[in-house]
């Protein structure tokens, strides 16, 4: 929510290549059409924007971890999507959000207007090219989460999703979940309990082994893969 007058920190800037750091597909791209991007720092669980707000801004995380979410009529959470360095979000088909999203921890989040966008892309192939390119990898995210939930067992379900965290996040060997069982279990459709005693199976069968609440280390890759068919 950017209307926040609590909102911890917010730096506004000209997208331009190399403006945050290195070089990166998204915003390095738009700052060709001289974009003004901005970043706001969120603290651990504070909301950016919730289900059905207007989407005007087209979001990427800096630094830290967000999880877009939507409650369900019985009061469950349904977790859509884990958002890492690097990774946009908040890219819309409407005119509303359809998830909500959280910061998972403390975390840096730089956004664009969606209507400056949207005209960048009007004039720009480049910046049009991306957004195509975006739309589909998250169509094909999403897809492939609704295989997941709907035809994978509790193990499997675990297995995909440890994979698919050790290709973004293990760094000399070690992968450093930012998110909880709950969030993983919400993710996954499976409850805390479940989460925890797949863990605990493949801890025990030497599959993985833990240097810390959330330190993890895939000793046998191969047979989470064979898991994850």
């Amino acid at each position: 929510m950017l209307n926040r007058s609590t909102a911890p920190s917010l730096n506004v800037n000209r997208a331009a290549p190399g403006a945050f750091g290195p070089v990166e597909p998204f915003f390095g791209i738009t700052g060709h059409a001289g974009l003004i991007a901005a970043e706001f720092t969120y603290r651990k669980d504070e909301e950016i924007y919730g289900e059905e707000e207007p989407a005007e801004y087209v979001y990427q995380v800096v630094r830290g971890a967000v999880r877009t979410y939507k409650l369900l009529s019985d009061g469950r959470r349904q977790i859509g999507a884990f958002h890492l360095p690097g990774d946009v979000f908040g890219l819309e088909s409407g005119t509303k959000h359809r998830l909500a999203a959280e910061a998972i921890i403390d975390s840096t989040v730089r956004l664009v207007k969606r209507r400056s966008l949207e005209q960048a892309a009007g004039t720009d192939v480049r910046v049009a090219h991306k957004l195509w390119t975006m739309t589909a990898d998250d169509l094909k995210r999403a897809e492939e989460h609704i295989l997941l939930l709907g035809r994978k067992s509790a193990i499997e379900r675990v297995a995909n999703f440890l994979l698919e965290m050790d290709r973004r996040l293990t760094v000399a060997g070690t992968m450093a979940l930012p998110m909880c069982r709950r969030d993983i279990g919400d993710y996954l459709g499976l409850t805390l309990e479940t989460v925890s005693r797949a863990l605990s199976q493949l801890n025990d069968e030497g599959v993985l082994g833990f240097s810390g609440a959330r330190q993890i280390m895939l000793r046998n890759r191969q047979r989470l893969r064979n898991m994850d068919i």
